[in-house]
């Protein structure tokens, strides 16, 4: 499988995407974006609504199974959520996620899978991860096992400082914002091995697996992952690290103008080849 995600492509996308988008104070922007991604996903299959109840409306979110030919074997989810803070373009968080959702889509629509793949564009994460808690909680009453669920948080952000919430992890990992961060469950540090070669093949990565479900780590827990760890499933979060490394976080300047378009592309094609190796096994 090749696939070269060319900047002006993820552009495009991001453009339609990159619009006000908060489910109440931009809810014009906030359906056209909704309908957007459910055009594209169905597309590539036929998506699924979970409703939810929610204090202020219902949520919203969008899935799409695409069926591997081993249905005994559990899928993988894939997910990254596709509200935003009001007012804002929230192009890194979490227009970059979304677009990344969409490539997956169309890749994989079309390959013959071994394990099930599944897209989920969330709702309401930037009111408390409410979209994927629901589906979490569905899931687990489901009994419905899952091989891995990975969150998409913020992908497309580079810059010459990384902060970090402990002092020693600058050690670790380097003051540079250059790279790529997987942060997962200690449960599966060989799994998160095998994604992170593949991964640093495109571009940098670092990865942290923590004990407790990230009790040590609360800015590690922001995220879609954090309520499927809740539930029992072995999570991953994928990001440029968001406000740890991006000074635009939940400002009106994160605009797509602001973004590595290189890095990001980078974090796709990295993504495509991760997502393949995870449904063949």
């Amino acid at each position: 499988m090749s696939y070269n995600p060319s900047q002006s492509r993820l552009e495009k996308e991001l453009e339609a995407i990159c619009i006000p988008r908060h489910p109440v104070w931009n809810n014009w922007g906030y359906q056209k974006v909704q309908e957007y991604i459910e055009t594209k996903l169905n597309a590539c299959g036929k998506v699924e609504k979970h409703i939810f109840p929610s204090m202020e409306m219902e949520g919203c979110n969008l899935i799409l199974k695409l069926e591997g030919n081993n249905p005994q074997l559990a899928p993988i989810l894939i997910g990254a959520h596709y509200d935003g803070v009001p007012d804002t373009a929230a192009a890194d968080d979490n227009g970059t996620a979304v677009v990344a959702l969409l490539q997956l889509a169309e890749m994989f629509a079309q390959q013959s899978l071994n394990r099930s793949l599944w897209l989920v564009a969330f709702d309401q994460e930037e009111w408390g991860m409410r979209g994927s808690s629901a589906l979490a909680r569905h899931l687990k009453e489901q009994k419905q096992p899952l091989k891995l669920m990975i969150s998409l948080e913020m992908l497309g952000f580079t810059c010459e400082v990384q902060n970090y919430p402990q002092p020693e992890m600058y050690q670790l990992f380097g003051s540079k914002g250059d790279y790529l961060a997987l942060v997962a469950n200690q449960e599966i540090y060989l799994l998160v091995q095998e994604m992170n070669e593949i991964f640093s093949r495109h571009l940098p990565t670092r990865f942290l697996c923590v004990p407790d479900r990230g009790a040590s780590f609360p800015e590690i827990t922001l995220s879609d992952h954090s309520p499927f760890w809740e539930c029992g499933y072995d999570g991953l979060l994928l990001t440029d690290t968001a406000f740890l490394r991006n000074p635009n976080y939940h400002k009106y300047s994160d605009t797509i103008d602001s973004l590595d378009l290189d890095f990001f592309a980078k974090v796709v094609e990295g993504l495509i080849l991760v997502t393949k190796h995870l449904t063949e096994t």
